[in-house]
Order: structure tokens, then C-alpha cells, then sequence
């Protein structure tokens, strides 16, 4: 069964006439004839009654006409859809964010939000782990985060900047001086970490050896309460830089080792569909002074 033959049964069932119903349809009469023949034998039940001078419906044709009609309009709705979706008018697209990526998120969600109000948005603040499970169940369609210690089956990831795991302490700290700090110096301090499990505390800990022995007075898996503690106090966290963005009365120092980088990337499921406000979201992030802002600081 096609569209057209519907089309075509619909206009002679309102016409009852097969010339009028041609020429609506912009076919001729013998092509229209054919189709709606064809639809008879597909349905099995004959739809129309011909004679030399008049069409009538059949009880099977009045009882299709209902039905063809609406089909038509869902097909039209669903035509609709696709060109809003195409267009960036309708839709939803979930996101999946870790904590201290959260600040570079901000000034992007703003731009896309105003320029593409017909697109919800769903946000899911989660650890890494929990994130790339809903990744790979398909309920979000990437995940905005710093690259994992190790590869994620059947992820792959797109780098947007280049970050450094750092000291991150008060701007009236006696550490607030220096230019890089090195693990010694922490052991001297009072620690407020990120919970285990989240990024910045996996990175951390992938550097550390048994040998170093720190104070942790506190761990916490909210980064914004994490950082008014440090704000209001001489407590000292490791974060990745980019979790300070925009925010005041706290700095970021880069801690002196090897292999300090932390990567902010985009995480898609491999060879999957990306959608066109996922698409555009990407470009908007990646366009944005935060992310820029990194890129020109590591060149």
C-alpha cells in the first residue's frame, strides 16, 4: 500500500468522480484508474462501485476513507517533523556532563538556548562511569568530559582542549603565590578532594604513589560546594583548571609533574547517528570562549 494510492483514493471518494479526481491529482485518468485498482487487489475488498455515470463508495471503501485520510495526515506530521528536526525548530538532546566540567558548559547552553528555542535540553550531571552507561544505553546522546585513565569500549573521543590538573586554593593562600606546586607541597596542607570516582580525584590518584602521605579533611562530589570551601577557607583541592572558570577568589596552579594533562573531549558511541542539534551544539561549544579560551592558553 502507498501513499499516492491513498491520495488517489481519497480525492474520487470526494469527487466521486474519476476525470475531477485526475485532474486534481495532476495524473491521468488511466493512471489514477490503475492505482486504485491496484489498491483493491492489495486490500482484497473492492472500494468503489464505476458505472458509465456516477462512482460510489462500497461499504469496505467508506469504511477505508476514514482511515486513509488520517494516515495521509500522520504522514504529513511526520514530514513536518523531519524538516523541524532538519532545521533545528523541534527535537531533544541529552547531554551528559561530569562536575567539573560543568563551568565550561554554561556560556554555550545560554547561546544555544536563545537561538534554538523549540529544542529541549536535558542535562545529566553524573561521575564518568555513570555517564558512559547511559552512553552506551543510548540515553544521552554524548557526554562532555575530561578523557578517561583508559579507552572506553565502543566510545570514541573528540578533543575540544588541552587542560593541566591543578592545586586549586584561595586567593589569600601562602600557595597562591606560586607559579607550579609540587606534591610535597600538599602534604603540607589540609585537603579537600573530589570524591573517589570522579575525575579529577582518578587523575589525581593515577599520579600519586604510596609514598606520598596527605591530609584529606574532606571529600565531597559536588564541585560548587567543593570550591565555596576552598573560597572560605585554606583548605587546598585538585581539579582540573577548567573547573575554576569564572569563578572568583580562588586560583588554579598547575601541579609540577609529568603526564598532567587532562583532556576535555566530546564522548560519542562509535559509528552511531549524530543529530543535527548535537551537531550544532558541538560547534557552538567549540566556538565558545571558555573552550577557546584553553585552546589559546596550551598553544
Amino acid at each position: 500500500m502507498e501513499l499516492r494510492q491513498l491520495k488517489y483514493f481519497i480525492k474520487v471518494a470526494e469527487t466521486l468522480n474519476f476525470s475531477e479526481a485526475a485532474k486534481l491529482s495532476c495524473v491521468t485518468q488511466s493512471t489514477l484508474s490503475q492505482q486504485i485498482k491496484q489498491l483493491e487487489n492489495e486490500l482484497g475488498s473492492q472500494l468503489l462501485v464505476r458505472s458509465s455515470h456516477n462512482v460510489a463508495l462500497t461499504e469496505a471503501g467508506a469504511e477505508l476513507l476514514p482511515y486513509a485520510r488520517r494516515t495521509l495526515h500522520e504522514a504529513e506530521l511526520c514530514r513536518t517533523r523531519m524538516d523541524d528536526l532538519n532545521k533545528l525548530t523541534a527535537g531533544t538532546l541529552n547531554i551528559g556532563v561530569t562536575y567539573s566540567f560543568s563551568p565550561i558548559l554554561t556560556e554555550t547552553l545560554v547561546s544555544f538556548m536563545k537561538m534554538y528555542p523549540g529544542i529541549k535540553l536535558n542535562i545529566f550531571y553524573k561521575p564518568m562511569a555513570e555517564l558512559m552507561e547511559l552512553l552506551r544505553s543510548r540515553k544521552v546522546d554524548f557526554v562532555l568530559a575530561f578523557r578517561p585513565t583508559k579507552p572506553v569500549d565502543g566510545v570514541e573521543s573528540h578533543i575540544l582542549f588541552q587542560n593541566y590538573l591543578s592545586a586549586i586554593v584561595s586567593s589569600r593562600h601562602p600557595l597562591a603565590s606560586k607559579s607550579r606546586i609540587s606534591l610535597s607541597d600538599l602534604e603540607n596542607y589540609d585537603l579537600a578532594l573530589p570524591s573517589q570516582g570522579l575525575q579529577a580525584r582518578n587523575a589525581f590518584e593515577h599520579i600519586i604513589t604510596p609514598d606520598h602521605h596527605f591530609r584529606i579533611r574532606i571529600e565531597l562530589n559536588e564541585v560548587n560546594i567543593l570550591l565555596t570551601l576552598i573560597r572560605q577557607s585554606f583548605l587546598v583541592s585538585v581539579l582540573a583548571e577548567a573547573s575554576i572558570h569564572n569563578e572568583n577568589g580562588i586560583k588554579a596552579i598547575p601541579l609540577d609533574l609529568p603526564d598532567n594533562e587532562m583532556t576535555g573531549c566530546v564522548h560519542t558511541l562509535k559509528d552511531s547517528y549524530r543529530k543535527h542539534s548535537m551537531q550544532e551544539f558541538i560547534r557552538l561549544l567549540s566556538d565558545s570562549f571558555a573552550v577557546k579560551e584553553r585552546q589559546n592558553a596550551w598553544i
